[in-house]
């Protein structure tokens, strides 16, 4: 990140160009004598001659001091090529992601490369080194767009790039010009701001108007024809105003869990490029959903089949709120779809490999993976939750966990549903960094698998110890 190195040519010949003034000058004077008849021929000839051969010796000594200096930087330059920068340990404390970028020629897209990478940008591309070939670390044409125009047309550039991975990021992009290095190689630094939230705070208000509209538009319209009735011919009938009232309450009921669960989803969509910090035993979570929907599942008369790990054989880095939520979601979902007297199976199971977290569970079932991990764990807690209900075609599968997507036959009657559960369990997933895989047969029922990362000091012992009970 230095000027341009001294050209030799250009060097000697501004120091040569005195020298040879001095000299023409000198003959010049010895000429303008030997005319005035003070010095005799020869004398003025000899005296001519030694004044040039005096001024070439100069002009090569000057030639050959500037081609010392030229290989001494050029020396000096390389031996720097494979050092950090100047501020370097500043630039790597810093939380945005900065990239040092060099080249030689336009055309040539070998020569642009990545000279110095910060901390946070060798986490944000995943790249091991601190300098390598720049398409290696960055594909996307706008970005490397941005630095062929402040490297080769010397201008100020920028655009949005769009991280790729399940936990997206957003991040406005600016390239500056750095000028020259020492070996001629153009310079730009590469600077990445994350506007990640800011973005998802503007599509999380405009997903909740568009829902909202649509979802809120039917019971809106239930209710005001409800009330116009009952303000007309039904006004004096005491068993329709009855009736009316009740169906009104259950809309009522309806609206109020649409924006309950459209607000949940917001606020964890805002905070789901953080993962949690907190530490959670997911055997004492599961413990406290299941008794508080026991009693539902024996007004039923569902089994609800347990089978745990001991507590504290499950701890995982997360959000309790949120995995209640999830927890809860899966098992009301399995409840739901269970026929009366039916059976729904809760299972944990600790210190999975991330193979054994996302294996297969129920033989011959339609199977999908909802939401993988984009940096597989270690170890992993398993929570599979099933149910023998109707089942899931394959066809629907892709779009289980779409805002108020719903089976087609499972939209209305006591089945009914906002439509969010399935979403929020996956966006909750995905900021603990885990998976999610859905396994159907139609017929037989379904089984959900979510699967969450361990904390890094779970014994491995601790997992053998199971619990399980039917009530």
């Amino acid at each position: 990140m230095s000027t341009t190195p001294p050209d030799p040519i250009r060097s000697t010949s501004s120091t040569a160009w005195p020298i040879m003034a001095a000299g023409a000058v000198g003959v010049l004077a010895i000429v303008a004598v030997a005319l005035a008849a003070r010095l005799d021929p020869l004398t003025a000839i000899a005296a001519g001659a030694a004044v040039a051969a005096a001024t070439a010796i100069c002009v090569f000594a000057a030639d050959r001091s500037g081609e010392a200096r030229y290989r001494e930087l050029m020396r000096a330059a390389a031996s720097r090529a494979g050092e950090q920068p100047p501020f370097a340990s500043l630039v790597n404390a810093l939380p945005d992601p900065i990239l040092v970028v060099s080249a030689t020629e336009p055309d040539d897209l070998t020569s642009r490369r990545y000279i110095f990478a910060n901390a946070a940008a060798r986490d944000l591309l995943r790249i091991e080194r601190g300098e390598g070939l720049l398409v290696n670390a960055i594909r996307d044409p706008d970005v490397l767009d941005a630095v062929d125009r402040a490297l080769f047309a010397g201008q100020d550039a920028e655009c949005v790039y769009e991280g790729g991975g399940a936990q997206s990021r957003t991040l406005r992009t600016y390239a500056r010009p750095l000028g020259l290095a020492l070996d001629g190689r153009r310079l730009a630094v590469l600077v990445f701001r994350d506007e990640t939230e800011i973005r998802q705070v503007e599509r999380t208000r405009v997903d909740f108007l568009a829902n909202a509209s649509h979802e809120l538009r039917t019971p809106l319209a239930s209710l005001s024809g409800f009330i116009e009735t009952l303000r007309g011919h039904a006004k004096d009938d005491a068993s329709a105003r009855e009736r009316f009232l009740s169906i009104m309450q259950v809309q009522a009921a309806r609206m109020s869990r649409l924006v309950d669960d459209l607000m949940s989803l917001s606020r964890i969509e805002l905070g789901e490029h953080i993962a949690p910090a907190d530490e959670v035993d997911l055997a004492a979570c599961v413990s406290d959903v299941l008794d508080a929907s026991a009693p539902i599942a024996e007004r039923r008369g569902i089994k609800l089949k347990i089978k745990l790990p001991r507590q504290g054989a499950a701890r995982a880095r997360g959000d309790r709120d949120q995995l209640l939520q999830v927890i809860q979601n899966l098992v009301d979902n399995a409840m739901k779809y269970s026929p009366d007297g039916g059976v729904v199976e809760v299972a944990l199971q600790a210190m999975l490999s991330p193979e054994a977290a996302s294996a297969p569970y129920r033989p011959g079932a339609a199977r999908l993976s909802l939401l993988g991990p984009d940096v597989p764990a270690p170890t992993y807690a398993a929570l599979r939750v099933s149910d023998r209900g109707p089942g899931i075609p394959r066809e629907h599968l892709p779009r289980l966990t779409e805002r108020f997507y719903r089976v087609e036959g499972q939209k209305s009657g006591e089945r009914s549903g906002s439509g969010l559960g399935l979403a929020i369990v996956k966006h909750i997933v995905n900021r603990h960094r885990g998976g999610m895989t859905v396994e159907s047969v139609v017929g037989e029922g379904t089984t959900f698998t979510v699967y969450l990362p361990m904390r890094p000091s779970a014994k491995v012992a601790s997992a053998a110890e199971v619990v399980a009970k039917v009530s």
